[in-house]
């Protein structure tokens, strides 16, 4: 065989083998080129899952404060009292008496009618029986030993059982 044609039968095998070769190492390339982009898209998927179940977790989280600040008594929710059990009974301001939750409507002196109570004064008698169930409910501690939060018109005082002795007020509650 001359030169000629054994570079040309080289170059046919060389041609024949390189090319599967070739195509095998593209093929190669393509599939990993498919599987980071699978790899990137598993992983933009899971941060975006990520962020999104934070998303979430905030808005829970808003919505629970929310929820808390609403269930409880609070000066920036004119409604607080709504749907609690223990106001069912109540229809509004009614001139002459007073409402106290659980309790109902009940007659007042026209003396202390608009009456604004101080600490230091003393509240009559026939009002100390009207206490306050749950304290935890109006943001107030825990009353000391020997003291009771009682409703008084529109305000919670904190008075001394025995005496009636007025330790704390708060104005306005509804």
């Amino acid at each position: 065989m001359n030169r000629l044609t054994k570079a040309a039968v080289v170059a046919l095998a060389m041609a024949t083998t390189a090319a599967p070769m070739l195509a095998q190492a593209q093929d190669r390339g393509d599939r990993r080129e498919w599987r980071q982009d699978r790899r990137d898209d598993r992983r933009e998927w899971r941060e975006s899952r990520r962020e999104w179940r934070q998303d979430r977790r905030d808005d829970r989280r808003e919505w629970r404060q929310d929820q808390r600040r609403y269930e409880r008594w609070s000066r920036e929710n004119r409604d607080w009292w709504r749907h609690r059990p223990e106001y069912r009974d109540y229809r509004g301001a009614r001139n002459g008496y007073w409402y106290a939750p659980n309790y109902g409507y009940y007659r007042v002196e026209p003396r202390y009618y608009g009456y604004r109570w101080r600490t230091g004064a003393y509240l009559p008698p026939a009002y100390r029986s009207y206490y306050v169930d749950d304290p935890y409910f109006y943001g107030l501690r825990p009353a000391p030993r020997g003291y009771r939060y009682v409703y008084a018109g529109n305000d919670i005082l904190l008075i001394a059982v025995a005496t009636g002795l007025i330790a704390s007020v708060l104005s306005d509650i509804y």
